[in-house]
């Protein structure tokens, strides 16, 4: 099996025991790898455990299942990355989280494409992947310790590469990261994967090996990456200089970049203090590149002096300066980075976080918590202060804290009143920096996300401003307040993510001008098939139906649920350069439906489940 390892560990923390489960190459063919697979194996596991109904999250039954794909570990450019599959807390739904970073790499080094984890251990544990063996070991003296601390000792210890959960994930916040690459902060951080391992009391996963991969063709692979690196490159330009920070002017500029709650159309004087150009001006200090990256997003900071001084590592990104800073007002760069370091070291989704304080301040402003329930803090638009602590309560589930750490659908339903109203999140997860009345595709994504509210499953957004991909049948950028058309182009792109997320690789090559052809032939090169372009988009349709239909069947997921909180269909967000901008989300959607086969209540049809290969799953 050229590119995979053709092997999946299964390990129970109850019983303690360990196995091992072959991944066959009708499989692989089929789900792939990544989050397909992981998709996979979630409905097998559920169709032999659940009987026809969801568990409960944080149950031993429910798996936490870790895999890399096909791509990882070979030429392929930006494709050091693997994904972790499982039941939501915070939503209740299918998860699925994507991560950078070097832990992808040596898990594969390590003989193995995928490991399966079930079971609640009985106290505090980690497992080390070692040259195809794997151990639980005690993992009692980390517990408790933040995840810089526990990388360093750990990595330390075993010579491993080190993924793992902080306070926040031990102590089940909804929406708890799990992080790698120390002080570089990689994060798996949405949809509370950190929780679900901390319920296992599963402190950490090491990996190391020098297992390599095997490639059909490598030479074939290696000419055809070596001539595409360079537009790559090029196209990612802005990005390696700035980080995704780089966007933040330009987003906010028309419309995108979070405000407010999603409330104020422009804020061009608080966002130049946090844009990405302002901090190259004062505390970037180098670049991370994930393994076998050619771009560089990532941001070193360093704080030298005043309140934050000391702070180093990774800088905040695109997401976390629009969530912590201007979905709650705040121009202070140095405090966000603080902020975004907390964040890492609780393992502690940015994106959820940030939406969670600034639900908190507009409940504070109407007068539905005051200083009583916050412990004394005010929770006032542009308090820095106020947002650092309540960072804090969250990651050790105090105070406060504990409310807003059950993510925005629960604490808006326990505060009540009007909350709901001004509550952003789809199918209970937050809302990333993206405005869905800046683009009508980002709206249509967020309503159909597999996951909730997510810019990534689709990734529209590049391609409804700059980015073209003419072998789907854009020869220019989709315009972004289009609405003929939308449900096409959103479904199609879908697909498209799904098998990159299955693959393994970033999806900023597309800033390069990669296109479906690169991706099948690159694929072919290190497996052997002769897969079509085609075929490779129909897997992608496969894969993101199987994810549907886990959500119709187990979580009773329809179109009910593919929706937009009130503030994004009703309320028009105004401002010099900003398109005024309703998202007609109803038609949309049932031309969403129409073109992928499924039903008016967004049920995927048998025979669509049958085209498709996976209606015995069902």
């Amino acid at each position: 099996m050229y590119g995979y390892n053709g092997k999946i560990a299964v390990v129970d923390l109850t019983t303690r025991t360990i196995q091992e489960k072959p991944l066959t190459p009708e499989e692989a063919q089929k789900f792939i790898g990544g989050s397909g697979l992981g998709a996979y194996y979630l409905v097998s596991h559920f169709r032999r455990y659940s009987k026809g109904t969801a568990i409960d999250p944080y149950s031993p039954e429910n798996p936490l299942i870790v895999t890399i794909g096909p791509y990882t570990d070979t030429p392929v450019p930006c494709s050091g990355r693997h994904a972790v599959v499982t039941l939501s807390p915070l939503t209740g739904i299918f998860a699925e989280s994507d991560i950078g970073g070097s832990w992808g790499v040596a898990f594969k080094r390590s003989g193995y494409d995928g490991l399966i984890i079930t079971g609640c251990a009985d106290s505090p544990v980690y497992i080390l992947v070692d040259e195809g063996q794997v151990s639980i070991h005690d993992a009692t003296q980390y517990w408790g310790k933040d995840t810089f601390e526990t990388y360093e000792d750990l990595k330390k210890a075993t010579g491993g590469e080190v993924t793992c959960i902080g306070p926040g994930g031990e102590r089940l916040v909804r929406y708890a990261s799990i992080m790698s690459d120390g002080k570089d902060a990689r994060a798996a951080g949405r949809c509370g994967v950190g929780a679900v391992m901390g319920s296992k009391k599963l402190k950490a996963i090491v990996a190391k090996g020098n297992k390599r991969t095997s490639v059909w063709n490598k030479q074939n692979l290696v000419e055809l990456v070596k001539s595409l690196i360079p537009q790559i490159r090029q196209g990612n330009a802005g990005m390696t200089r700035y980080g995704t920070s780089g966007g933040v002017l330009t987003h906010e500029s028309y419309g995108n970049f979070p405000l407010q709650n999603w409330r104020l159309g422009r804020w061009p004087e608080g966002v130049e203090k946090i844009s990405g150009q302002r901090m190259e001006q004062t505390i970037l200090v180098g670049r991370y590149y994930c393994h076998g990256c050619v771009i560089g997003c990532g941001r070193k900071i360093q704080i030298r002096e005043g309140k934050y001084k000391g702070v180093e590592g990774a800088g905040p990104e695109y997401e976390t300066l629009g969530c912590l800073g201007g979905m709650c007002l705040i121009d202070d760069l140095e405090a966000i980075a603080y902020a975004n370091e907390l964040c890492n070291r609780y393992g502690i989704d940015t994106i959820s976080t940030g939406n969670a304080i600034a639900f908190a301040m507009e409940a504070f402003e109407k007068g539905l918590i005051n200083e009583h329930d916050t412990g004394g803090v005010k929770l006032t638009w542009g308090n820095a202060e106020a947002m650092v602590e309540m960072v804090r309560q969250i990651g050790e589930r105090v105070g406060f804290g504990k409310v807003l750490g059950e993510g925005v659908r629960k604490a808006a339903e326990s505060i009540g009143g009007l909350a709901m109203e001004f509550a952003h999140h789809v199918k209970g997860l937050e809302f990333p920096a993206h405005d869905p009345r800046a683009f009508n595709g980002v709206a249509l994504a967020y309503a159909t996300s597999n996951r909730g509210a997510c810019h990534l499953q689709a990734f529209t957004h590049p391609f409804e401003r700059v980015v073209k991909i003419p072998e789907l049948g854009y020869e220019e950028p989709h315009n972004r307040l289009a609405v003929e058309g939308k449900g096409e182009f959103v479904a199609k792109l879908q697909n498209l993510m799904s098998m990159v997320d299955s693959l393994k690789i970033c999806k900023f090559v597309f800033n390069g001008g990669i296109q479906v052809s690169h991706l099948t032939a690159w694929l072919n090169s290190i497996t052997g098939w002769s897969m079509s372009p085609e075929e490779f988009m129909e897997t992608g349709e496969r894969l993101f139906t199987l994810k549907r239909m886990f959500n119709v069947r187990y979580c009773g997921v329809s179109r009910k649920d593919d929706t937009l909180p009130p503030r994004s269909l009703t309320h028009k967000r105004i401002g010099e350069g900003v398109t005024v901008n309703l998202p007609p989300l109803g038609r949309m959607l049932s031309d969403y439906y129409e073109y992928r086969g499924w039903d008016e209540m967004g049920i995927p049809t048998k025979e669509k489940l049958e085209t498709l290969g996976i209606a015995d799953l069902f």
